[in-house]
């Protein structure tokens, strides 16, 4: 497992990170437990969380139910050293999450602390902001999206509010740095422009999904993870369960994400069985591992990015955690990049 730098925070990663969004649903606390140690046996050091996890559903009696569980980690392993732990405070409009309400400077210092109490530890080394508040193009809202909705002035003074807010945490030691997740390449660039101008806390990552069905990150985003240094953090690196095969031929198998959530939060569509299928027949020509080949591509991308990995059981880590192994053949990204255009968006 190589180790690599976060942008410019200081702090070095592995590059792959685990994610937590089933613990406490589908997956139980001793297994989440379990899979925390072996990824550090293989070599991770960066686990991702988020206030509202575990996911599929969201319930509000659920809520902070994966920061417990990476607290009791904490607590009875005295870990704390050996990983950089980065969770997320809710965008507005999830009503498990305080009703939905609007999320600001204030909220955002309040929640950091709560986070900071479920997880048992005195500092969050990467604090990242689920959505903004102005709304995104994220989860299938690229769609319909209206940008001439946006108040560019309310936008702007949001954004400084959180900044503020940041700044008052990592002074307090309770935060390292700020991310951002679910934004554009434009909302990126504001949030930097802001922070350089106001002497603000920068912004540190962007965890935006990504994957061989979900390329939106390609052209701009991409060209401002590199310029600017701002590592993306790839959710969703296997499409949510459709890149390992487990859903091949329509099937919904039982205790599956898909069982809880029939549409995988709108990537089936009538165009993505074929693309699945593109990428799943790449693999089984070059005897690939489809979830070590969609996860290797990851790591070849022209701009800086950390795939996010996560199983609903402790075997489904080992074909994941494979993927730092293997360089894919010229041959292979050849074939990608022909299903690629072939099939294009796919969700």
């Amino acid at each position: 497992m190589k180790m690599i730098p976060l942008g410019r925070t200081g702090l070095t990663v592995s590059e792959f990170c685990l994610g937590t969004m089933t613990w406490g649903n589908q997956t139980p606390e001793d297994e989440a437990h379990a899979q925390i140690d072996r990824a550090l046996a293989a070599g991770i050091n960066f686990l991702d969380a988020a206030e509202m996890y575990p996911t599929n559903p969201v319930r509000a009696e659920t809520v902070g139910r994966t920061e417990e569980i990476i607290g009791t980690w904490l607590a009875r392993t005295g870990r704390r050293n050996d990983i950089v732990l980065a969770t997320k405070l809710t965008g507005p409009g999830q009503k498990a999450v305080r009703d939905g309400g609007p999320v600001n400077g204030k909220v955002m210092i309040a929640a950091a602390e709560a986070s900071l109490k479920r997880l048992q530890t005195e500092v969050i080394d990467l604090y990242q902001l689920h959505w903004p508040s102005r709304g995104s193009y994220h989860f299938r809202q690229c769609w319909s999206f209206d940008p001439s909705r946006q108040d560019r002035a309310a936008v702007l003074a949001d954004m400084e509010d959180m900044l503020e807010a940041a700044q008052t945490l990592v002074k307090q030691g309770k935060i390292r740095h700020f991310a951002l997740s679910n934004e554009s390449a434009w909302g990126t660039a504001q949030w930097l422009r802001l922070a350089e101008d106001k002497g603000l806390p920068r912004v540190a990552t962007v965890q935006n999904e990504y994957s061989l069905l979900c390329r939106l990150a390609d052209t701009d985003m991409a060209e401002l993870c590199h310029n600017e240094d701002v590592p993306m953090l790839a959710f969703s690196p296997l499409g949510a369960g459709l890149l390992t095969g487990k859903y091949a031929g329509d099937v919904t198998p039982e205790g599956s994400r898909r069982a809880a959530t029939p549409d995988l939060g709108g990537r089936i569509s009538p165009r993505v069985w074929a693309a699945v299928a593109a990428y799943l027949g790449i693999a089984a020509r070059h005897g690939l591992h489809p979830v070590t080949m969609a996860l290797a591509w990851t790591r070849t991308r022209p701009f800086p990015l950390i795939p996010i990995i996560g199983a609903t059981r402790l075997e489904h880590l080992d074909p994941a955690l494979a993927a730092a192994d293997v360089t894919l053949p010229a041959e292979v990204l050849a074939e990608i990049e022909a299903a690629h255009r072939a099939h294009p968006m796919p969700y």
